[in-house]
């Protein structure tokens, strides 16, 4: 697998030819049954956050160059909604206090169903964080998915509970604290 870092805002864009197919495979699977409706609001979504600074893709493509996954994030901003409307807790003025530089949010990872069980995810991942100088990161995912177990054995624990918009079912946010994160081999 060749795991390839962009942080170039031409290239990001241009990038999403290449995600969007596997971002519509990887969440129309059960639990999510993605439809095309969650398919716009991805693109439009993506279409901004990729022009903020700090933004990164991690693509990890086959021997082939075919796409097998990718990861994107980026730092949350000062004026980031990210903290707020947690259903079960409160956290303290200082927890949430973002600066742009504090806290990366890890927006999106996905790998399609036949390359999972081979370590891609967490490839992903590493390269992902790999140099970030963030105190930590977050992220958000379904309670029912089976990556919720997998970013607890990465190291992330339960912040609380949100819906991120009216109809959206509730996901878990949960939150690791980072040191020089290391890429493997």
């Amino acid at each position: 697998m060749d795991y390839t870092v962009i942080t170039n805002p031409t290239d990001t864009a241009r990038a999403l030819d290449d995600i969007a197919p596997v971002y519509e495979a990887v969440f129309a699977e059960p639990p999510y049954l993605e439809g095309p409706r969650d398919l716009a609001m991805f693109l439009e979504t993506y279409q901004h956050e990729h022009k903020a600074p700090g933004f990164r893709l991690v693509l990890a493509r086959t021997t082939d160059g075919d796409l097998a996954g990718f990861a994107y994030g980026l730092p949350l901003s000062s004026g980031t909604g990210w903290w707020d409307g947690l259903l079960d807790t409160t956290p303290e003025a200082e927890f949430t206090r973002e600066d742009g530089r504090r806290t990366f949010v890890v927006k999106e990872l996905a790998v399609l169903c036949d390359r999972r069980g081979r370590g891609v995810g967490r490839e992903l991942h590493q390269y992902l964080l790999h140099g970030i100088t963030a105190d930590r990161a977050t992220l958000t995912v379904r309670p029912e998915a089976r990556a919720a177990a997998w970013y607890e054995r990465l190291g992330y624990t339960l912040v609380g509970h949100t819906q991120p918009w009216d109809d959206a079912p509730i996901y878990r946010t949960l939150l690791k604290p980072l040191q020089a994160t290391r890429v493997h081999g």
